[in-house]
Parts: C-alpha cells; sequence; structure tokens
C-alpha cells in the first residue's frame, strides 16, 4: 500500500494490536507459539488528546494494563470459531505523553498514529482534533520514519454513534489535512457504503479501513449474537456491551468490500477483521480487486499467534512482493 509516495507494504496491525509502542507482555509468551510480526506495517493502538481512564486499568506508566487478563475483555478460542469480545474503551495516556516519550520518533520505517476525538459534541470533537494536529505538528520533525494518520471513527467503547460521527469527518479531514501526511479513516461495517464513499471522495482521504470492531447486538442479519454467546445479554453489560471481533467478522466483511467496490469506491482500502489463516487473505483479495490495498491482522495475534507469519506472507505475495522481506516494523 503505497500513500503520497510512502511505502506502507501489504500488511498492518489492526490499532491497539501492538499496543502504543512495542506490544504487550503476553507476546513475549506468545512467540513461543510463533507469534511474529516481521513484515507487518505498525500501527499504534487509537490515543485520545487527554488522558483517558476508559475501562482498562493501566499500570502508573499509563500505557502497561495492569491485569494479566483485564475484565474487559472475554476471550472465546473455539466460539465461533475464535472470537474476542472487548471493551477496552480507549484507555491510555494522552497523546502529549506519547509524543513526550519518543519512541514513536525513533521507529525506523514508515507506520501510523491513530487518533479519536472524542468530546461530548461535535464543535468539541472538532476542537480536539485541531488540538492533536497542532500538538503533532510541533513533533513532526524530530520522527526518523514517515508516518501517517489514521482516524478512528468508529470505536465501540467511546459513547459515540459512529453513524453520527461519519458527518463529522468530511469536516475533520481538512483539518487533519494541514499535517501533510497520509490520512486513513478508520470505519465499521456498521458504517454504511455511501457514506464511506462520500468520505472517499474528499481529496484529502487516502485510503480508508474497515473494519473495527461490530459493537454488540449490531448487524443481527449478519451476526448471530444468540447463537454466538447464548443469550442476548453482552457478557460485558456492565462495560455497555462492548465490541466483537475474530472469525464472525470476516464475512460480513467481505460483503462490506464487495459493496464497496460495487458501489464506486476507489481508494486503498486497508481491510481486515477475522483474518484467522491465510487462506482468508485470498478470498479478501479478490473482493479488494487491488493491488495497491492491504489487509490488517489483529484477533488472530491472541487467538491464533502460530498463523501470523504464514498471513503476512501470503499478504506479501498477493499485495506486495513475492516474499516477505523481513522488515521489521
Amino acid at each position: 500500500m503505497k500513500l503520497r509516495n510512502i511505502e506502507f507494504g501489504p500488511v498492518l496491525n489492526a490499532s491497539g494490536a501492538r499496543g502504543f509502542f512495542e506490544g504487550y507482555r503476553y507476546h513475549n509468551w506468545f512467540k513461543l507459539l510463533g507469534l511474529n510480526f516481521d513484515g507487518c506495517t505498525f500501527v499504534a493502538k487509537t490515543t485520545t488528546l487527554e488522558k483517558k481512564e476508559g475501562n482498562m486499568p493501566l499500570r502508573k506508566d499509563g500505557i502497561t494494563p495492569r491485569d494479566w487478563l483485564p475484565k474487559c475483555i472475554k476471550i472465546y478460542p473455539l466460539g465461533g470459531g475464535g472470537m474476542i469480545l472487548n471493551a477496552v474503551g480507549l484507555s491510555g495516556p494522552g497523546a502529549e505523553a506519547l509524543f513526550e516519550d519518543g519512541r514513536w520518533q525513533e521507529r525506523r520505517d514508515p507506520f501510523f498514529i491513530s487518533f479519536m476525538p472524542i468530546a461530548d459534541t461535535a464543535q468539541a470533537r472538532i476542537n480536539e482534533l485541531k488540538s492533536f494536529v497542532e500538538m503533532f505538528d510541533g513533533y513532526l520533525l524530530e520522527f526518523n520514519a514517515e508516518v501517517g494518520l489514521q482516524i478512528n471513527c468508529s470505536c465501540p467503547n467511546a459513547d459515540l454513534d459512529e453513524n453520527e460521527l461519519v458527518d463529522e469527518v468530511i469536516k475533520w479531514l481538512p483539518i487533519a489535512g494541514q499535517l501533510d501526511v497520509p490520512l486513513m479513516p478508520k470505519f465499521s461495517i456498521v458504517t454504511s457504503v455511501e457514506a464511506v464513499k462520500e468520505i472517499c471522495d474528499s481529496s484529502y482521504c487516502d485510503a480508508i479501513c474497515v473494519s473495527n470492531t461490530i459493537p454488540w447486538g449490531k448487524l443481527p442479519d449478519k451476526v448471530d449474537w444468540v447463537g454466538l454467546f447464548g443469550t442476548n445479554v453482552s457478557p460485558l453489560a456492565q462495560f455497555k456491551g462492548g465490541g466483537l471481533s475474530g472469525r464472525p467478522l470476516f464475512g460480513p466483511l467481505v460483503d462490506w468490500v464487495f459493496e464497496a467496490r460495487k458501489a464506486g469506491i476507489k481508494k486503498p482500502i486497508n481491510a481486515g477483521g477475522g483474518i484467522m489463516d491465510a487462506n482468508n487473505v485470498n478470498m479478501l483479495s479478490h473482493v479488494i480487486d487491488d493491488k495497491n490495498s492491504s489487509v490488517f491482522v489483529g484477533s488472530v495475534a491472541i487467538l491464533g499467534p502460530w498463523r501470523i507469519k504464514e498471513i503476512i506472507k501470503r499478504a506479501h505475495q498477493i499485495f506486495g512482493k513475492e516474499e516477505c522481506d523481513g522488515r521489521r516494523s
């Protein structure tokens, strides 16, 4: 995926899959099971402008999860072919703390920072974005690698309606465009293809990322919630339901991308959600139908870490180089 002459590669990680910087503590154990992100472009966990407690308690550094098994995450390795329900809620130290840390600036390969404005009103969210852009711009000259901005428009745990947010993205893009870096809004398949097409028509939109997790209970015609969980009440009801990722997303994702191309969306698509093996990359590539697009991996890092290497290799074969070149992200 080349955006503004920056090569981001054929496979990215889902924002949050490797945290804000270098991954999570449990990744060290999963490496024994084959977890290997070599050849996968890094995308940072979504940050907010200010510090946010969210639903996942963090250590004093504001970055590291306090608990090995946070109560806001439920993992079902066998259910639905492998799935995760999470209600992390954008827990993090805030953008300034992350920039001041300096590890983003030290990276050597192109990557994405992810940001989401979460204020209560549309105007306040615009003001948040303006403040973030001004802050980001102040640090840009310190970066060793080229960087893009993923604008998260669809976190199900931010207490915002993404179908309402999508109307705001048209106004967000020119503001973020002042950074002069590639911009990639991130949606879930709950967002209508028609709404995303309008955003894609903006000259400020370089690519789109789809899909974020699906909020609990949404798309009942495509997700059999009771069949998957045995109840119509979310196991994370105390956290307002959470969002679903894993195998059950893959079919609906393929359908959404097919409809997007049919509707005339021509921008590159970074598509993911339910990619659990290399064959899923093959299937998705047929509907993406664009060599300059890419895929992303997320839940499989927990549900099947031994499959990551083969998924990355297949993505390089289909969308990029014939073999993964071993580039470390």
